[in-house]
């Protein structure tokens, strides 16, 4: 069923990075609800596979001592949904790896595998971007940690170097503090569907619940890559609370975004849904954070 060269079996990180380093053709596996789909297809037919499965040091959801949300790139969607840390401080990236799938996919798939992959229809990536997420990376040369956005190179493709393999995501206490966000995937299915587009908001509001302070706005499926609408942010920020706001920030979202042409939906469709789910996931984000629009 499975054409697969060999097979080796690291024994912690520092054994994935050194097995890395002496099969640099090789893949690695978590999960596998990625990687073994594409071996039954033939696209990686006789590859050679690394499994950092058994590593369970790559694997929850803890606070550093500076506040940064620590997410173990082993870490399954199920376990991210569940957890109290996460329910706390991003239930929204909960509610978006919810969507990833069915349980069976939910419970073996993985943060880490997700964001590796490169695929900007990726149901953690948009809220990943939305929440300045931190990618981290181990190697030959130690740590590396760099912004998601910069992570993401291109369709598929993302910024992991020769002997590495991700590690953790981390969101700074600055990203999530007194934030509320919101995800909506619009899809052809209500579940085990691919999303047509991604919209993940978030927003932070004065004390007074009657402005917004900082608003953040992220994409799947609206470019090769995952993206933020820098307009709809500025235009947003230091504004009254209202629903006219709402409307202007679902608009202009359609000065940043870049969707193509599928089979799934036209550019013109995605773009029109794009500025409605803004909108959507503004109101609502702006609901859980103690405003009345």
């Amino acid at each position: 069923m499975y054409d697969i060269k060999a097979l080796y079996q690291a024994k912690s990180t520092a054994d994935a990075v050194a097995l890395r380093q002496a099969h640099p053709e090789a893949h690695i596996i978590a999960g596998g609800s990625d990687v073994l789909v594409q071996m039954r297809e033939g696209k990686r037919a006789g590859a050679e596979l690394i499994s950092i499965q058994t590593l369970d040091e790559l694997r929850g959801v803890s606070l550093e001592p500076d506040g940064t949300l620590r997410i173990g790139s082993l870490t399954s969607f199920s376990h991210i949904t569940r957890d109290p840390l996460i329910q706390k401080y991003v239930n929204v990236l909960g509610e978006a790896v919810d969507q990833v799938g069915g349980p069976q996919i939910r419970n073996i798939g993985t943060i880490g595998g997700n964001t590796c992959n490169g695929v900007t229809s990726a149901d953690s990536a948009s809220t990943l971007f939305a929440w300045d997420a931190v990618v981290e990376l181990t190697g030959p040369e130690g740590v590396r940690r760099l912004p998601v956005q910069e992570f993401y190179l291109g369709a598929g493709k993302v910024d992991i170097r020769a002997g590495e393999i991700q590690t953790a995501i981390l969101i700074p206490k600055e990203s999530y503090e007194g934030c509320f966000g919101h995800y909506i995937k619009y899809a052809m299915r209500n579940a085990v569907d691919i999303a047509t587009l991604g919209t993940s908001v978030n927003v932070r509001l004065s004390a007074d619940k009657k402005t917004v302070e900082r608003a953040r706005v992220a994409f799947g499926v609206a470019g090769p890559i995952p993206l933020r609408a820098a307009h709809a942010e500025a235009l947003a920020a230091g504004q009254p609370v209202s629903a006219e706001l709402a409307e202007r920030f679902g608009q202009a979202v359609r000065e940043d975004i870049n969707p193509r042409d599928s089979w799934r939906a036209a550019k013109d469709f995605r773009m029109h849904i794009a500025a409605e789910s803004a909108k959507r996931a503004f109101t609502e984000s702006v609901r859980l954070a103690g405003g009345d629009l």
